[in-house]
Formats: C-alpha cells, sequence, structure tokens
C-alpha cells in the first residue's frame, strides 16, 4: 500500500486569507448587508463555499444564502481575472514535498475549494504534477464529511492506516478522525492548535521540518 500524504489547501499549503475576506465582503455588501468580521471569515475558511456562507448567514433564508454563495464565487473569479489574486506558498513546503516524495510518499490535496480554484493555485506554482489525487468541494459534501479521504486513498492505492490528512482547522481534522486516517494539524493556518488537538490532531506541527518529522514517525 502507498503512503499517502494529504493537503488540505487554504491556510496549509497556501494563505489566501486576504482574497477570501476582500470576496466575501464584496458578497456581502452586494446584498446589502453588513460583512462579518474577518476572523469570523477566517474561521470558516475550509468548508465547502455554501455551507461557509450558511455559517455566516445562520438566521437567512436558503435563497439569500445561494445568492451570497453566488455573489461570492462571481467576485472571486472577476478578482483573479484582474489579476489581483494573492495565494502565496508557505515557506517551506516545496520543500517537504521533495523530502517526502523521495520517501516514497505519494500526495494528494482535499480542499473546500471548487476544482476551478484549486486548479488556479496548483498552476500557479507549478504544482500540477505533483499529486496523485485532487478533491474538491465540487464532487463532494462539505467537510468534516469523510468521502473527500476516502475517494482519495482509493485512487492513490493507499490505505487508512498508511494515510495522513495535514490541515489547519478542525473541519480538516475531524474529516481525518471520520476517516479513519492520521490528522495532522499545522499551526500556520487559520484555527489555533488547542482546538486542532481537541478535534483529534495527532499533534500540530510548528513547522515544516515537524511536519516531516512526525509524518515518517
Amino acid at each position: 500500500m502507498n503512503k499517502l500524504a494529504l493537503f488540505d489547501c487554504d491556510g496549509t499549503m497556501v494563505d489566501s486569507q486576504a482574497n477570501i475576506c476582500a470576496s466575501m465582503d464584496q458578497a456581502f455588501i452586494a446584498h446589502g448587508l453588513t460583512p462579518p468580521d474577518h476572523h469570523q471569515t477566517r474561521r470558516i475558511v475550509g468548508l465547502s463555499l455554501q455551507e461557509a456562507v450558511r455559517q455566516l448567514l445562520p438566521n437567512e433564508e436558503e435563497p439569500l444564502v445561494t445568492a451570497v454563495t453566488q455573489s461570492y464565487r462571481d467576485g472571486f473569479f472577476e478578482m483573479r481575472q484582474q489579476g489581483v489574486v494573492h495565494e502565496p506558498l508557505y515557506d517551506g513546503l516545496l520543500g517537504l514535498m521533495d523530502r517526502l516524495e523521495s520517501d516514497g510518499w505519494v500526495l494528494g490535496v482535499a480542499t473546500g475549494k471548487s476544482d476551478r480554484g484549486l486548479n488556479h493555485v496548483l498552476e500557479l506554482h507549478g504544482l500540477t504534477d505533483r499529486f496523485v489525487t485532487l478533491q474538491t468541494a465540487d464532487r463532494h459534501p462539505s467537510k468534516p464529511h469523510p468521502a473527500m479521504v476516502q475517494l482519495a486513498i482509493s485512487e492513490a492505492g493507499a490505505a487508512a492506516e498508511t494515510t495522513a490528512m495535514i490541515g489547519d482547522t478542525t473541519f480538516d481534522m475531524e474529516m481525518g478522525v471520520n476517516a479513519s486516517v492520521r490528522p495532522i494539524g499545522v499551526d500556520w493556518g487559520y484555527h489555533d492548535s488547542d482546538e486542532l488537538l481537541s478535534a483529534g490532531a495527532h499533534i500540530v506541527a510548528a513547522t515544516m521540518d515537524e511536519l516531516y518529522e512526525t509524518l515518517n514517525q
């Protein structure tokens, strides 16, 4: 069985919070709503978009949630067309991937992004050929449902006991627990370390080196 390192994207591989907050602000304003505090917006990063908006608008009817969701998609696409989307890789990620591949790991992604959003990130950073499996919100229920992880395991020729789910949010850790894989948190993203541990993380890595060492334990 292959060893599969399955990465979340936003907050784990790339720092995209500025784009997400700006696009959410615009989507709320377009419908005459007060934008959420940016801390609230960062809290829902990782969920599928409609579920994220639903959590930010818990007292609103579903048609408005759907409309705000579409406005977010349209606004984010426009930002990307204008070349103002900034999603830098976290320092050390490429070196980590090189080391893992040299050790026989295969790599995958499980993200709340759309196919279009993930493909843009991978193409921008030259990562398209690094991953054997790509799972997005377009084809799965929102995290923490285990469907993304389960299909990734199948496509990668791995097994639950040889798979690690690496992420920065409680949604990632809970998804890993639900899929019976090893959940590993990172502390450079959008949820606190204590929250990740409470959600089931085996450990929360503070650096790429620590993440590498944890995966090979």
